[in-house]
C-alpha cells in the first residue's frame, strides 16, 4: 500500500497558495504521512516559480516537535538513510539537488535522526527519487510541456493513492477530475483525504484487495 502522490502545478494557478500549499504538502509531518504530496509537477512557465518554492522552504526550522518546530526527526536511524541513499543514488543518475537537507546541524541533538527539507529537480522515472516513495521531507520536481503530459505521467505510475491540481481553469480541473487515476483527488486542496466513512485505501499499488470504496471503483 504504498504512495507516490502528486501535485500538478498549472501556470493559470494562484502562485502563492499553490506555492505554500505545497511546502506544507510536502514537508509537513516530516513527509513521514501516507498523503504527503511528494513530486510537484510543474507545467510550462509553472517551472519559474522553482527558485520561490526553494527560498520559502529555507524558512522551515528543523528541530524536535516538542519545541514546535516545522520538521521534526525521522523515525528511525534506518529510515534516514534509506532517505540520504536514495537523494545521493538520485543526484548520481542525474538529479539537481536544489535544497540539500542531509547533515543538518540541530543544538543539543548532535546524534538525532535529522533530515532537513530537501528539494530534487529535473526528476522523473527511472529516478529513485521520483519510482520509490522515500516517506521523508523531500520534494521531487518533474517538469512537463501540458497537463495532457502531467495526467500521462501520473497514470503511468504504479501508485495511486492521492493526487492534486492547482489551476485557476474550471476546464482543467474538469479534466483532471475525469481522467486521473487516484483514489483521492483534490483540486486547489493539497492533501485530499475524503470524509472517514470511506474505508482507506487508493488505487492500483496503493490498495490490498479486490475492491475499494474511493473513486471510480466505488461507483
Amino acid at each position: 500500500m504504498g504512495a507516490k502522490n502528486h501535485a500538478i502545478i498549472m501556470p493559470d494557478a494562484d502562485k502563492d497558495d499553490a506555492v505554500n500549499a505545497m511546502i506544507g504538502a510536502c514537508f509537513g509531518s516530516a513527509g513521514q504521512r501516507c498523503m504527503a504530496i511528494s513530486v510537484s509537477i510543474m507545467v510550462g512557465e509553472s517551472a519559474d516559480w522553482i527558485p520561490e518554492i526553494v527560498e520559502k522552504t529555507k524558512g522551515l526550522t528543523i528541530g524536535p516537535g516538542c519545541d514546535n518546530k516545522d520538521i521534526s526527526p525521522m523515525i528511525t536511524k534506518a529510515a534516514l538513510e534509506r532517505a540520504e541513499g536514495i537523494i545521493a543514488d538520485s543526484e548520481a543518475k542525474g538529479g539537481k539537488v536544489l535544497l540539500d537537507g542531509r547533515n543538518p546541524k540541530v543544538d543539543g541533538y548532535p546524534n538525532g535522526n535529522f533530515l532537513g527539507a530537501t528539494i530534487i529537480d529535473h526528476a522523473g522515472p527511472g529516478m529513485p527519487c521520483y519510482d520509490e516513495e522515500i516517506f521523508a521531507p523531500v520534494m521531487v520536481i518533474v517538469r512537463v510541456d501540458t497537463i495532457q503530459d502531467a495526467i500521462n505521467l501520473i497514470n503511468s505510475n504504479e501508485y495511486g493513492n492521492g493526487v492534486a491540481i492547482f489551476t485557476k481553469s474550471g476546464g482543467h480541473a474538469r479534466k483532471f477530475q475525469h481522467e486521473i487515476e487516484a483514489g483521492q483527488v483534490g483540486i486547489n486542496l493539497p492533501i485530499p483525504v475524503p470524509l472517514p466513512m470511506f474505508s482507506f485505501t487508493g488505487n492500483k499499488a496503493s490498495m490490498w484487495g479486490a475492491s475499494n470504496f474511493y473513486g471510480k471503483g466505488a461507483v
